[in-house]
């Protein structure tokens, strides 16, 4: 029988497969966000949605390679449900070997703010205070336009999520922001 773990278990589950402080921290912050995002738009299931967030690069720390593919293998081995499966991997739709295309509005929200933490994330280490939490969203606006800055997040999958959402980017980027504040205290970010 197929479960849905809490968020500690979730955590466990996470740090068992990724040993890399960012990566964990990435996760939490991906979770953090979806929860705040869940609240607004699916209240009833705001823990669901924060333990996609958290699984969602469950098996990136060791397969990179094989990013969103060996996830399925190893969440049916841990016999997780297979909507945490479908929704964690519909993140790496068009980027990784998966074909699962994101369709519901958590699995939306996950494509478009994966990716934006990470601008977001880099954008407030940069800050004199390390933290999104005296950040503004045209500190966002400008590290997004800036192509060089984490490069490594694509502004095309980012923009392709507020597309598929029908958000305005900057709409995507505030929400995302204030998601982030809300875990100033817990992540230290």
């Amino acid at each position: 029988m197929s479960y849905v773990p809490n968020y500690d278990e979730a955590l466990e589950i996470l740090k068992r497969y990724n040993k890399d402080a960012f990566l964990i921290q990435h996760g939490q912050v991906v979770g953090g966000v979806m929860r705040y995002f869940a609240e607004q738009h699916d209240p009833e299931n705001v823990d669901f949605w924060e333990v996609v967030g958290l699984l969602h690069d469950l098996d990136f720390g060791m397969y990179p390679k094989e990013h969103c593919v060996k996830q399925v293998e190893i969440m049916r081995e841990l016999d997780l449900s297979e909507d945490i499966i479908r929704s964690t991997v519909s993140h790496g739709y068009g980027m990784t070997g998966t074909d699962v295309k994101p369709e519901h509005m958590m699995e939306k929200i996950l494509f478009a703010v994966d990716e934006l933490t990470g601008i977001i994330g880099a954008a407030a280490i940069m800050r004199p205070s390390k933290s999104v939490a005296d950040m503004e969203v045209k500190s966002v606006k400008k590290k997004f336009k800036d192509k060089s800055f984490a490069a490594g997040c694509s502004r095309e999958v980012i923009t392709q999520g507020a597309e598929n959402l029908g958000w305005e980017m900057s709409y995507l980027q505030e929400e995302t922001l204030k998601g982030m504040k809300t875990l100033v205290e817990k992540l230290n970010i």
